[in-house]
């Protein structure tokens, strides 16, 4: 009895571990897509920041758009999903990750949903009261989803404000790959300029509190909406950025491993570097 009754559990164990495994398992990728000739054309009328590539990191760019639609699924909620909104969406992930060898940072992400408006946090109704939502990064039975307005989402890379949804959503995921979507980026900032940056969050919402900066005051929800909402301004208005925040953009340029301003160094602001830090 002793013997079947380990067998059984064992069984049992096995079943159990192979419902787990088909719950939860990565779910097998479709083939790569052929890079269109019409998404050069979107990038080159719409993304400020495609522009500003030279012609090999252009190629690079368009390289990391396929491998963005081959793992990620663009499903539009009452609405028509056009090639731009695929576009930017693409551009949107790709963006803050451009300057990391692996561009996959959203390893849990499997699908983007866009609704035609603002929407409602709760319902998700895009109609009615309390649709002040223009994006949102899944959580419970939404997790491994991102919900964006489509009207946001283009209006951020028309206009030439600080604002961008599509950018603002993506940077709360790589927030979050250390664990926490806390406005703290240890997995991508070196430990020496971790304790200037906390600092600089605490220094500038400060002073958006007072009035004395140009950052949206979305920024003093919390520091993760403040490390979301500086992304938009650094990615979105660099040179702007890069004048008025010098020591932040020098450490945003770090956090995203990208040189903005072209001044030849990755946290430098006219080639010096405006951040003391104690060395070890």
């Amino acid at each position: 009895m002793a013997v079947s009754a380990t067998v059984v559990a064992l069984i049992v164990i096995a079943l159990a571990g192979g419902l787990l495994y088909y719950l939860f398992r990565d779910e097998p990728l479709g083939p790569l897509p052929e890079f269109r000739k019409q998404w050069r054309r979107l990038l080159r009328n719409k993304v400020t920041f495609y522009k500003t590539l030279d012609r090999k990191e252009k190629e690079r760019f368009q390289e990391r758009m396929r491998y963005f639609f081959q793992r990620v699924k663009i499903t539009g909620i009452d609405t028509e999903v056009t090639e731009l909104d695929r576009v930017l969406v693409a551009a949107s992930g790709i963006i803050p990750t451009f300057g990391f060898d692996d561009w996959n940072q959203y390893p849990k992400l499997r699908e983007v949903l866009l609704y035609s408006n603002t929407f409602n946090a709760e319902t998700f109704d895009t109609e009615g009261a309390g649709r002040n939502i223009e994006g949102m990064v899944g959580g419970g039975y939404l997790n491994g989803k991102l919900l964006l307005s489509k009207q946001a989402l283009r209006t951020g890379f028309e206009q030439s404000g600080r604002n961008n949804t599509g950018i603002h959503e993506f940077t709360h995921l790589l927030d979050k790959a250390d664990g926490d979507t806390d406005g703290i980026p240890d997995y991508f900032l070196d430990k020496q300029y971790l304790i200037p940056w906390m600092e600089m969050m605490r220094s500038e919402m400060a002073a958006i509190q007072q009035g004395n900066s140009d950052i949206d005051d979305y920024a003093l929800t919390n520091k993760a909406e403040f490390f979301a909402v500086a992304a938009e301004y650094f990615f979105n208005r660099p040179a702007a950025f890069a004048q008025k925040h010098p020591e932040l953009f020098s450490l945003m340029e770090r956090i995203f491993h990208q040189d903005l301003d072209h001044d030849g160094g990755v946290g430098t602001v006219d080639q010096e570097d405006p951040v003391p830090v104690l060395r070890e």
